[in-house]
C-alpha cells in the first residue's frame, strides 16, 4: 500500500509537467502569429527603378516579371547586403 501512495504524486507531477509544456508551446505559437509583423521599406534603388529587371542583396535574387517582382527564398543565415542591380533593361 505504501508503494501506491507514493506513486501518485509522481503520476500528478508528469501531468503537471505535461501541461505546462502544452501552455508554454501553445503560448510561444500565439504569441507568434499575433505579434506584428515588421513594416517593410518602401521599395528603392533597383526594386524601384523601373529599368532593372533583376537585383540581389546577397541573399535573394528577384526579377521583376509583369505580375510583380518575384524573389527567392534567402538562406537561414544569411545576412543581407546593399541590393545591387544585376540586370537592366533596353
Amino acid at each position: 500500500m505504501a508503494g501506491d501512495a507514493n506513486q501518485a504524486p509522481d503520476d500528478r507531477s508528469g501531468t503537471i509537467a505535461a501541461w505546462g509544456i502544452v501552455a508554454l508551446v501553445s503560448a510561444t505559437v500565439l504569441v507568434g502569429a499575433l505579434w506584428p509583423a515588421p513594416p517593410k521599406p518602401a521599395p528603392g534603388g533597383p526594386a524601384g527603378d523601373a529599368a532593372c529587371l533583376e537585383w540581389s542583396d546577397g541573399c535573394q535574387v528577384c526579377r521583376r516579371l509583369a505580375e510583380g517582382p518575384a524573389c527567392s527564398l534567402p538562406g537561414i543565415a544569411c545576412t543581407p547586403g546593399e541590393p545591387r542591380c544585376l540586370r537592366r533593361g533596353g
